[in-house]
């Protein structure tokens, strides 16, 4: 792991595990019996729901509610979570401070500035869709373990921009017209795989995809991933107007992923959040809702004004827009990454903002 000194010091690498260790040994101990207890569906499909009700039931579970009542219904399920956490704690001998029968002080939930087309990242699978054409290119309904999965077209979710749908469409309209067969997730033949889109506020557009190398020379790789590239920079495919265009090569027989390979355009999204331009690489996180992200840094740095002799750990950074954000509120901030691509990004943004 490459750490990412945001300041004047760095910690050892290995620090960074406490955080998955004590999470692990909270889920494993404190919480086993609350989540297998509590854990039900939300909502249960319909022998009469379509299939594009059954996708939005998996990939926007409250869509049915009015945005007043999904804020609701999610306060009141952390209030829940809080709850038995503090009960369970509690049975067993600890000791917390009184939050109203909580585990800890629970505040109201912001509403988010956009609530449709919010995401700036979405992965899109190609699989057997409800017609049986495996060539389809959607998001899962069902489950891998039983093999009963079906890929269905997501031109009705409402959180998915509509640039994002015309790249998943063009890239559907491409797999469909090539000899080549699609790799299904739970099946090692076949070779076109998932294609990711991600975009900024400035319309910009990258796209993502995986190709699987097996059986095939590498010329015939070279060949038809070129061929892509053609479709989407000169033929119909071009009506996206990719900003970036990136290929992986998977190989099923070592299940190893290439460094995503740039084709054409920019190397990087530039993305602008609370003054800060971050420049975002393929692979380096970034949270899905840019303007809600927004709000989310601006109530933690109201929650932690008066650090000013404390260090902030930034624990998988992405981006480092968290520390960034905050960095003028804290003696020292350390950024931790394990992803390489974002490691840089951290520290080219840290650079480039004057930090």
């Amino acid at each position: 792991m490459t750490p990412l000194l945001m300041s004047w010091r760095c910690v050892p690498c290995c620090r960074s595990g406490l955080s998955w260790c004590v999470t692990r040994m909270i889920t494993q101990t404190v919480l086993r019996g609350v989540h297998k207890k509590n854990k039900k569906k939300l909502i249960n499909h319909s022998p009469a729901a379509s299939w594009e009700e059954r996708l939005s039931d998996v990939c926007t579970p409250l869509w049915r509610m009015e945005y007043k009542e999904q804020l609701k219904y999610k306060l009141e399920a952390l209030q829940k979570v809080l709850r038995d956490l503090c009960l369970t704690v509690k049975e067993r001998g600890g000791q917390l401070p009184d939050y109203n029968g909580l585990f800890c002080l629970l505040q109201e939930v912001l509403p988010s500035p956009v609530i449709y087309g919010y995401r700036n990242k979405s992965t899109f699978s190609v699989n057997l869709g409800p017609n049986g054409d495996p060539k389809t290119v959607g998001n899962y309904v069902g489950n891998e373990r039983d093999r009963s999965i079906v890929c269905v077209r997501t031109d009705h979710l409402l959180n998915i921009p509509v640039k994002h749908k015309l790249v998943a469409k063009c890239y559907e309209d491409y797999i469909r017209q090539s000899p080549l067969p699609p790799c299904l997730h739970f099946r090692d033949e076949g070779h076109w795989h998932e294609i990711i889109v991600r975009t900024n506020s400035n319309g910009d557009v990258m796209a993502i995809f995986t190709f699987y190398t097996k059986h095939l020379p590498q010329d015939k790789v070279l060949s038809h991933i070129l061929s892509l590239k053609e479709y989407f920079t000169y033929g119909p495919g071009s009506v996206c107007n990719l900003t970036s265009l990136y290929c992986q090569q998977k190989n099923p027989a070592t299940n190893q992923v290439s460094p995503p390979l740039l084709l054409h355009g920019s190397p990087h999204l530039t993305e602008r959040v609370l003054g800060l331009d971050l420049r975002v690489s393929p692979t380096t996180f970034l949270q899905i809702n840019t303007p809600g992200a927004e709000l989310l840094y601006t109530a933690l740095g109201n929650l932690v004004k008066n650090r000013s002799k404390s260090i902030l750990f930034d624990v998988c950074c992405g981006t480092g827009v968290i520390g960034l954000s905050l960095a003028g509120q804290f003696q020292e901030v350390v950024g931790i990454e394990l992803v390489g691509d974002a490691v840089c990004d951290a520290q080219w943004n840290m650079t480039f903002n004057g930090m």
